[in-house]
């Protein structure tokens, strides 16, 4: 059982998959700060200093001033403030993921189509004496029985 383990482990696509889901872990985090650390302030600014990450609904009805208040206090709270940075950032990474895919797609359809223009290698050809189409590789044209030369 040991063995399989190490096969499974040991294969490509598994090592290809643990390095994809790294990365997107560190990528995930990098997107966090940018949302939260350079993208909100200035929207919070625009929006009259507003900070995004303690906008809350106190469900409590007690009237906490700040989240952290309320968190300290324990009141139930829904913090759309935190959704909305998290809808941002949600849609900060598919846009990579979407241009990143975009990218390997034009990549592709380009080789795709370098295959596709190169001519095909000719099979058949033009009997020099009645002009009919014949194989490349006749000797003999079958339709007016003339010897090819070529």
């Amino acid at each position: 059982m040991l063995n399989d383990f190490k096969k499974f482990i040991m294969r490509g696509n598994v090592i290809d998959m643990a390095v994809g889901i790294i990365i997107g872990a560190a990528f995930g985090k990098i997107v966090s700060s940018l949302v939260k650390d350079v993208i909100m302030p200035p929207i919070g600014l625009l929006l009259g200093n507003v900070d995004f990450s303690n906008l809350f609904i106190d469900l409590s009805g007690k009237g906490y001033q700040t989240l952290a208040e309320a968190t300290k206090a324990g009141a139930p709270v829904i913090r759309y403030g935190v959704f909305i940075n998290t809808v941002i950032e949600f849609l900060i990474i598919a846009f990579a993921v979407f241009m990143m895919i975009k990218v390997i797609n034009t990549i592709h359809e380009r080789a795709m189509k370098k295959e596709e223009e190169a001519p095909p290698a000719p099979t058949t050809k033009e009997c020099s004496y009645c002009f009919m189409e014949i194989p490349i590789n006749a000797v003999k044209c079958p339709h007016c029985t003339a010897d090819l030369k070529e």
